[in-house]
């Protein structure tokens, strides 16, 4: 039987680089934060132009849009880590250079809209997966970027990235943005 209310994870779980976003979730129901962020992070962008979309708060930072394409990018890189080691794949888990995949993601050529779109459907493949797993499923170990990590801490990986980067969003970049 699944379990949809995985515990907090320990510090042992997870690399120490990681405590940053895992810190950032707010008691331990994951699942309610991770749906909790896919709507608000639609409502957030959908009040967004395309102007907007393609602001930088500083010269060679992302703009809106790779800042949110880098989010989809990272939790499907995370959450491919996640269902790997819960069917008990051992095959250790390279890392990945984010600053190439903005790089090599065209999100500036794309509308905000459907980079939007994209990380509402990320985020509800996401917890589909993670609906999906029992006990033992987030309890399971594996290697990814050279580091030992749980099922259960890429799942509250998964949701501080998010923070991290909405907090961002919030702050350096939609406040910062000069009003038309």
């Amino acid at each position: 039987m699944a379990s949809m209310k995985p515990s907090r994870p320990e510090q042992n779980e997870y690399a120490p680089f990681y405590a940053r976003y895992i810190a950032l979730v707010p008691g331990d129901d994951v699942m309610a934060a991770l749906e909790a962020q896919r709507l608000h992070m639609l409502q957030m962008l959908s009040a967004r132009s395309e102007r907007e979309g393609n602001f930088r708060y500083a010269p060679g930072k992302w703009s809106v849009k790779e800042t949110v394409g880098h989010m989809s990018d990272t939790e499907r890189v995370f959450t491919y880590r996640a269902m790997r080691i819960a069917r008990g794949d051992q095959t250790p888990l390279p890392g990945f250079e984010q600053d190439d995949y903005v790089k090599n993601g065209g999100f500036g050529e794309r509308r905000l809209a459907d980079l939007a779109e994209e990380f509402a459907a990320v985020r509800s493949g996401s917890i589909a997966l993670f609906r999906s797993l029992n006990d033992a499923a987030w309890a399971r170990r594996g290697m990814a970027s050279g580091k030992e990590v749980t099922v259960r801490a890429l799942a509250f990986m998964v949701a501080g990235h998010e923070l991290h980067h909405q907090g961002i969003l919030e702050e350096r970049y939609f406040a910062a943005i000069p009003r038309a």
